[in-house]
């Protein structure tokens, strides 16, 4: 998947928090997600506010359907409230590998 259709796809799925999202779709979209906060941030701090808050929901959806793909419940991003440790093991856990999973329809296929 390339960085604009992960974009789209992403967009597309605004809160859509069922289905699976392969690692280049996730990764893809939290690029994006960073670039746009950083030249955003460039202008100013209330735009740069107003883009991480338009692009919440679908950072959130992106990150439970990455962890789908991994056969873990998108409520594992509740780690990100336990300071440091809670983020390696979020990062540790969107990096992994696909592998098969109870969320996937079955007309789905793996990278």
């Amino acid at each position: 998947m390339t960085f604009s259709e992960s974009i789209k796809t992403c967009f597309s799925k605004y809160a859509t928090f069922d289905g699976t999202a392969p690692r280049s779709e996730y990764w893809w979209f939290f690029l994006f997600l960073c670039l746009g906060s950083f030249f955003c941030g460039l202008f100013s701090q209330n735009l740069q506010l107003a883009f991480n808050i338009a692009t919440l929901l679908p950072s959130l959806a992106a990150g439970a359907r990455r962890l789908h793909d991994t056969d873990r419940s998108g409520w594992w991003q509740l780690l990100m409230f336990v300071p440091l440790i809670g983020w390696i093991v979020l990062i540790v856990f969107w990096v992994q590998e696909s592998r098969p999973n109870r969320y996937a329809d079955s007309m789905q296929r793996y990278a």
